[in-house]
């Protein structure tokens, strides 16, 4: 088929007045001006009208199984206190929850925009059963934690190979996430990225989200530090950064995705930059726990891929009346009005264009190019063409159709 629209925004090059795009099944055949297109007699053509037409956004981050969570936590009591409670909340739930909470969350991503998710799995006994249920490319990473479990980091690594092992392949895909470096072993997170090099596999962890994790690496002291006195050996703790850390293990690299970073010791920027690391912002989780301005500049400048992700609704902050989902649009808009000085092309690459670098899915997945998937979503845009980028970023709400591989997972709206 093709695909015409008022705009057409490849993010790879400029974007195009009274555009279209050729679909042959799964992939992007070509794109450019309509008047450029010939459809020949059996060719479907799809007119959005005014709509700008784009790729599919990119969560580099995500916990689905945490979306009934929403409202249910106190940020109010700190980042310790969240964790406890969110613990405690997980506690409660059921498998058949945990399954609900999972396929809510996709559905709200699939209404947003989202085509492709990067998702913490901290009860991958869903899978592969939730695959099957959304049309969303999904890369499952299996939590590992391990300060409290009575297993060796090699049985714990094990097990998390095992059940990668045990998954379909196909549109879907799977990789390791230790937690992060305060509550998992070291041995966990060096065997991870250990496992992660030698299998071609994607990394993820939790890396300098909180002020009170830097000060327990960094200083070996604070409400963290307080907390994990009874549960975790603290030796290795109180001679550098969180990312200092991280990088004597062996764990940067670029196959990893660092969630968050939000405190930066001295040469941290550097280190991530050199070592290949992307990294994922999560704007409005970011401003849930009034955390210090997110480094961007200094990120940016050591040359770290940024990318976007939305966390989960347990540490996102709603106003009365207003509707909370998990939405990749929400997190731009948080981030232009907490970033005036970012423009919104390059906010939009953030959860396009470099989600896919960081997915590895570079020339596949994030931009609208011949021989790239054809995952597009369209949103309503009737304003002038150097205006579609921060239309795009301003948007809320459902989109006006989004495809997947070539399939309509959002019929549009015409």
């Amino acid at each position: 088929m093709i695909v015409r629209a008022r705009v057409v925004l490849p993010i790879c090059r400029p974007p195009i007045d009274d555009g279209a795009v050729r679909i042959s099944r799964t992939r992007i055949g070509a794109v450019g001006r309509w008047r450029d297109f010939s459809a020949g007699k059996r060719e479907p053509v799809v007119d959005l009208g005014q709509c700008v037409l784009l790729p599919g956004l990119i969560n580099a981050h995500c916990h689905l199984d945490c979306t009934t969570l929403a409202r249910r936590l106190p940020a109010h009591k700190g980042f310790v206190g969240w964790i406890q409670a969110l613990l405690a909340a997980r506690a409660g739930l059921s498998h058949a929850d945990y399954v609900e909470s999972w396929l809510r969350g996709a559905r709200m991503l699939v209404r947003t925009g989202t085509t492709m998710v990067a998702n913490i799995e901290a009860v991958p006994d869903v899978l592969p059963g939730v695959w099957e249920a959304t049309p969303l490319r999904v890369i499952s990473f299996i939590e590992m934690t391990g300060v409290k479990s009575q297993l060796s980091p090699s049985a714990i690594l094990q097990e998390a190979s095992r059940i990668i092992a045990s998954l379909p392949r196909g549109r879907h895909g799977a990789g390791l996430s230790p937690h992060a470096p305060y509550s998992t072993r070291p041995e966990v997170l060096q065997l991870g990225a250990q496992a992660a090099r030698r299998h071609r596999w994607l990394l993820t962890t939790h890396v300098a989200e909180s002020a009170v994790e830097f000060d327990l690496f960094a200083h070996k002291r604070g409400a963290l530090a307080d907390w994990l006195q009874t549960q975790r050996d603290l030796s290795d703790c109180g001679h550098g950064s969180p990312v200092w850390f991280l990088e004597k293990l062996g764990v940067l690299g670029p196959r990893l995705l660092a969630v968050h970073v939000n405190y930066l010791g001295n040469g941290d920027a550097r280190r991530l930059g050199r070592k290949r690391v992307s990294v994922v912002h999560c704007p409005r989780s970011h401003a849930y726990f009034r955390h210090r301005q997110f480094p961007h500049q200094a990120l940016s400048s050591a040359g770290v891929n940024l990318c976007l992700g939305t966390d989960s609704l347990a540490s996102v902050r709603c106003r009365r009346g207003e509707t909370l989902e998990l939405s990749m649009f929400a997190e731009m808009r948080a981030l232009a009005a907490h970033s005036p000085d970012l423009s919104p092309e390059v906010i939009l690459r953030m959860a396009t264009l470099n989600g896919a670098r960081a997915l590895h899915r570079q020339g596949e997945l994030g931009e609208l190019r011949a021989g790239a998937r054809a995952d597009l979503i369209a949103v309503p845009f009737a304003g002038k063409r150097h205006a579609a980028c921060e239309a795009v970023v301003r948007h809320s709400g459902a989109v006006a159709a989004s495809m997947i591989d070539g399939r309509w997972a959002l019929e549009p709206r015409l």
